[in-house]
């Protein structure tokens, strides 16, 4: 660039408005471009500061004020937004909300003895690992039931009359657990 300005000041010899003009023709459509490129840049900043604020919050009050941080300091206010702005998207939030309840429905499905937190099934009656008593079947209609249950939901039995019946595997301790093994 001063190559070429030199270049212009010596072709344009003694004259000094010849040499204003060759200069002026030079200057003027760069400072133009790099305003212009400066108003473009400004402004997408301040397009993509609107969109990155609402992809990250609901709150139209925040929205606005971040637009205005960037439109009024711009990099210096883009510079603010990012430090300040929230560290994650909505739809990040929403996908982290839905991991934690789908480990949650999980964790709820999942069925586990109360003695030894071993794995069962729904239909087990003891527990194959430490042979804690998870379910007694009703005497009358022979459906499981838990074993907090007073009567049978499915036949109307009631199950506070009729004593429990021993399971194989299960000693029964006078005055003790009865879900506790032989071993």
């Amino acid at each position: 660039m001063y190559a070429v300005i030199m270049t212009f000041i010596t072709a344009a010899g003694s004259s000094g408005t010849d040499l204003l003009t060759k200069l002026n023709a030079i200057v003027a459509p760069l400072i133009g471009c790099t305003v212009a490129f400066l108003v473009i840049f400004w402004l997408s900043l301040i397009l993509w500061t609107f969109r990155d604020v609402r992809l990250r919050t609901q709150d139209f009050l925040t929205q606005i004020l971040a637009t205005v941080l960037v439109a009024v300091f711009f990099v210096g206010g883009l510079f603010i937004y990012m430090i300040l702005r929230p560290r994650q998207t909505l739809s990040e939030i929403y996908e982290r909300q839905l991991e934690e309840e789908s480990l949650l429905a999980e964790m709820t499905e999942r069925q586990t003895c109360n003695n030894c937190h071993a794995r069962v099934e729904s239909d087990f009656q003891i527990c194959p690992s430490c042979g804690h008593k998870l379910k007694r079947s009703c005497p009358k209609c022979e459906r499981l039931l838990e074993l907090r249950w007073t009567f049978c939901p499915y036949c109307a039995t009631n199950l506070a009359a009729t004593p429990m019946p021993n399971m194989p595997g299960v000693a029964t301790v006078p005055g003790g657990n009865s879900g506790m093994s032989r071993y």
